[in-house]
């Protein structure tokens, strides 16, 4: 039975692709801040990954800010850097800690990353009418990508490293929003959870076995325009 290792695993994606590969067979270990595990504390990641070995990795922890009633409008000019800091240190500093840990206790394997659609292109502004999405998780998810690429090169050839970057998942935006996102993207809908299980199931794979340093746009044509 093939071991995976689902971080950020009681979150909305992580939920469901934690769910879909113990359902294909895989063994899963789930790993999130809801259970207890602080990902940006060092230690007990090195800790939690020497007790946890696995071939695959898939990495769905993060943070994020999303679109709700209580938003407020902020230019560049008022983001705190504090705020801005927070970004790059979960979602840059601690996945680099998390991949590390993992390719520090494991032979070989594959790590999947994700980035977002915001991780290749700007926010389109007019989306976001009760306030821009904060500039720290564009640059972080940019940033994901460069690092996904980086370890690809380093980690091979016994660990693949690759990225997927989906568009908008539907969860529980309000339906101006959901109707805008669908206008703006070809294939004129967001995103439904389950589609991006077979993706990562890829990824967790012997398929993707010449795979590594690719970066997946899953956005609905959103970055085709």
């Amino acid at each position: 039975m093939a071991k995976v290792i689902v971080t950020g695993s009681e979150g909305l994606i992580g939920k469901e692709v934690a769910r879909y590969l113990t359902k294909k067979g895989y063994q899963v270990y789930r790993c999130d801040l809801k259970l207890g595990h602080d990902l940006t504390d060092e230690q007990s990641v090195k800790q939690w990954f020497r007790k946890h070995k696995a071939s695959y990795l898939v990495n769905l922890f993060g943070l994020n800010e999303h679109v709700s009633a209580s938003r407020k409008s902020k230019s560049v000019f008022d983001v705190s850097l504090d705020s801005f800091e927070d970004y790059l240190k979960i979602n840059l500093t601690s996945l680099f800690s998390v991949c590390r840990a993992f390719a520090a206790n494991n032979k070989k394997g594959s790590i999947v990353n994700f980035s977002s659609t915001y991780g290749l292109v700007s926010p389109y502004p007019e989306l976001y009418k009760k306030g821009p999405k904060h500039i720290g998780y564009v640059v972080s998810k940019t940033g994901v990508i460069g690092l996904s690429r980086y370890l690809a090169v380093h980690l091979a050839p016994h660990i693949r490293v690759n990225c997927i970057a989906p568009g908008g998942v539907l969860a529980k935006q309000g339906k101006d929003f959901v109707r805008a996102y669908g206008q703006r993207t070809p294939l004129k809908r967001m995103m439904r959870v389950s589609e991006l299980n077979k993706l990562v199931e890829y990824f967790c794979s012997e398929d993707s076995s010449y795979t590594t340093g690719a970066v997946f746009a899953v956005d609905g044509g959103w970055t085709a325009w």
